[in-house]
Order: structure tokens, then sequence, then C-alpha cells
């Protein structure tokens, strides 16, 4: 399981915030790490793989909402979490 509120914490914008873009890029993309790492292992857990690639789709449009809103602040979430974009 991840620790939502460590990820919170780096990327949230005030105390109480659980649903910016930015902390839902974030919480995804844990969360995308994790099942990668299961699918890794039960290659055939199709269902999860389902899961994983609604997952990535939803990431990626946010990511995309984010680049159309707040260009600097979408390059530092994605320099912040190492993706490839």
């Amino acid at each position: 399981m991840i620790d939502k509120n460590a990820v919170r914490q780096q990327f949230q914008r005030h105390e109480r915030d659980t649903g910016s873009s930015e902390v839902q890029i974030a919480t995804l993309t844990k969360k995308i790490e994790m099942l990668t790492e299961h699918l890794k292992v039960n290659k055939k857990d199709n269902s999860s793989r389902y899961g994983l690639i609604r997952m990535v789709n939803n990431r990626r449009k946010l990511l995309d909402y984010l680049k159309r809103t707040n260009e600097p602040l979408y390059r530092k979430v994605i320099g912040d979490l190492g993706l490839r974009r």
C-alpha cells in the first residue's frame, strides 16, 4: 500500500488539499508504480492490467489539463515524479 499522506504533503497547495491536479497525478503515479510491480510477478492478472491502463489514461488527461492551464507547474510535477513526457 502507498503512503498517500506523504505523497500529498509533497504536492499539496495548502494543508487540506487532496484534489488538486498535482496531488491526483502524484497519487496515481505511485499507484501505477505499485501495480506495475505486481503485474511483473502476476503476468496473467488481466483485470489488474485493465485497471492499470485506466489509471495511466486518467493520469495522461490530468497532465494534459495541467499543461494547458499552468505549464511551469506541469514541468515541476513531471520533473519531481520523473515522468517522461
